[in-house]
């Protein structure tokens, strides 16, 4: 699946009625683009050229012609790479599945779930959000349910490396530390909704502060995005309205070792010393020392 595939499938709820008519004929058959003018791809569609122009742009594209030239060259790409096997498609809890099965159900989203985040992953961004992360005075990390963990994960991992972050699953909390941010602090917000009310509003008070504003959630023009400063994308295949976040989960940890390990590349000498002691410090509580 192509990047482009993957935002038009990210998007689609957020679309108008009409829009939302040219993405389900656009995932149907995706090589028909090349072949038909707009009048044509209208008319088949059932939706107008107006219509495919603005469905280019919510994915970010000056019209349709802008949105042929990089599709063309990401199905190029994908054709000169490996094949492997079919690829894995996500299903919902249905309650019909052996155990087996269900394993290999839970397997295949997670790898898709990464695989396809790394193809949303936009390097510069990544270092320009490391960047400001090694810079910061200070960095405040917000996420509730399930975004929480992947928050709590990077929280853990800053301590590691020496970051004045702080984090905490209460809400109230987190509004507290959004209400004392400054122009020289980072607040990097998980939510792969990227509607999700608490967060949306913690969001906008840090926003109000002056601090760096990190967004980690799915593709499109959600709340959270267009107030953020720099946003990572998280690609998730999961109908997550049985299965809860599961793959989408995964997605957002990917996006945390990712920053991690830039910024830790990235400040190598000083780091060094300090994942050395904090690993001298846990290795005596180890039944097998290593």
């Amino acid at each position: 699946m192509t990047n482009i595939e993957i935002r038009t499938r990210d998007i689609l709820e957020s679309l108008t009625p009409v829009e939302r008519k040219v993405a389900s004929f656009f995932l149907s058959d995706v090589n028909s683009v090349f072949h038909m003018p707009i009048a044509r791809l209208a008319e088949v569609s059932g939706a107008s050229q107006v219509a495919w122009v603005r469905f280019s742009k919510s994915l970010g594209f000056y019209g349709l012609k802008d949105l042929k030239k990089e599709l063309f060259s990401e199905l190029n790409r994908a054709a000169d790479a490996p094949q492997g096997g079919e690829e894995p498609l996500y299903a919902d809890i249905s309650g019909n599945n052996t155990v087996g099965q269900m394993a290999e159900t839970v397997c295949a989203g997670s790898i898709q779930a990464i695989e396809e985040t790394l193809r949303m992953a936009d390097s510069h961004v990544m270092e320009r959000v490391a960047e400001k992360l090694l810079r910061a005075d200070s960095i405040k990390l917000f996420g509730v349910g399930a975004s929480a963990l992947a928050a709590e994960d990077f929280y853990n991992k800053l301590l590691r490396i020496g970051k004045n972050v702080v984090f905490c699953r209460d809400n109230h909390i987190q509004l507290t530390y959004a209400a004392n941010l400054t122009a020289k602090d980072v607040g990097v917000f998980f939510s792969y909704s990227g509607s999700t009310r608490e967060v949306v509003e913690t969001l906008g008070i840090a926003k109000a502060r002056g601090a760096t504003i990190v967004t980690v959630t799915k593709f499109g023009k959600l709340p959270m995005v267009q107030k953020s400063d720099f946003a990572l994308f998280t690609a998730s295949p999961e109908v997550y309205r049985r299965s809860g976040a599961m793959s989408s989960r995964i997605a957002q940890l990917v996006v945390v070792d990712m920053l991690y390990t830039i910024m830790a590349n990235m400040d190598y000498h000083r780091v060094k010393p300090m994942l050395e002691n904090s690993y001298n410090s846990c290795n005596p509580h180890r039944l097998i020392q290593g």
